[in-house]
């Protein structure tokens, strides 16, 4: 039941300056990602800003990138919540507007316990038919998945995969050792694309993907053609950029780069604010050593 192996982009949800949702752009956006190589699309993860979007705004995006997608790549909708019967509730539309998978994340805030992990990504499991990734960010969150969690619910059919932007590499190899193949690995952080790689990820669900999905792409399909001093110089070559997309909160730094190409993703949406122009100049310069056009 693996959704994708390559890169997918956690894509940007494109802002008018009033802050109003640029949909004629999701759209364009979802068209340039798949012309140049993204092997799916995750539409309203952490870095499309969903936590300050209202129902019918997240719904509306989810049906934007399935129409615009038009069957040619995996469309996964990040329906995650704090509040598992709203989960559902969301995940069940992110069905019926044609959405290929799910991703959910860790309860925030409010938290739980392991056993409340495996409570509520098993309700919203059992109320959809399409395939789960599960989303470890303790950074985020403020509570990790842990490894023996991961493999309890590995035993739901739906559940799949699993999204790892924990960074800690001792847990992810414990949580592979106990599922024993029975779940998915994508990297959720762009500078650990092949360490993942190496203990047998599918790819990476990506922030940098946002600018650079061919090259991105790349790095996984050249380790998986065994190619691997090549995908490691292209990770390594794209490092210092990475690195810069993570001096502040995502997406801060990503849509200021995309907007900086020429991109018009527009603002982010506060509490996000706009970024230190200390950051900006690190963030340009990085930029043009990468050799990307900077055009504002």
């Amino acid at each position: 039941m693996s959704l994708f192996t390559g890169s997918g982009v956690a894509i940007v949800t494109p802002f008018n300056q009033d802050g109003s949702v640029n949909f004629s752009r999701l759209s364009e956006l979802v068209d340039w990602q798949i012309n140049n190589k993204t092997d799916a699309i995750l539409i309203c993860g952490t870095t499309g800003e969903p936590s300050t979007m209202n129902d019918a705004e997240h719904l509306e995006c989810i049906k934007t990138a399935v129409e615009a997608t038009k069957g040619r790549v995996p469309v996964i909708a990040g329906t995650g919540s704090n509040d598992t019967a709203h989960g559902i509730s969301l995940s069940k539309k992110a069905q019926q507007l044609g959405a290929d998978g799910l991703l959910q994340v860790t309860p925030y805030y409010n938290k739980t316990s392991q056993r409340g992990l495996v409570a509520h990504f098993g309700a919203i499991a059992n109320s959809v038919d399409i395939p789960i990734i599960l989303y470890n960010v303790p950074s985020r969150t403020g509570m990790a998945i842990a490894p023996e969690t991961t493999s309890e619910l590995s035993k739901i059919d739906n559940i799949i995969a699993i999204k790892e932007a924990s960074g800690n590499i001792g847990s992810i190899m414990n949580m592979l050792a106990l599922t024993q193949g029975d779940i998915d690995l994508y990297s959720g952080n762009d500078d650990q694309i092949v360490p993942l790689l190496g203990i047998g990820s599918k790819g990476v669900i990506s922030v940098v993907a946002n600018m650079l999905p061919e090259e991105t792409h790349n790095i996984v399909e050249l380790y998986m053609q065994g190619k691997h001093k090549e995908s490691l110089a292209l990770q390594l070559r794209m490092l210092n950029l990475i690195n810069n997309l993570f001096t502040e909160t995502n997406p801060i730094p990503i849509k200021k780069a995309m907007n900086l190409m020429g991109l018009e993703v527009g603002p982010c949406r506060l509490p996000l604010y706009e970024m230190e122009p200390t950051k900006v100049k690190l963030l340009r310069d990085a930029m043009l050593s990468y050799n990307i056009e900077v055009k504002n």
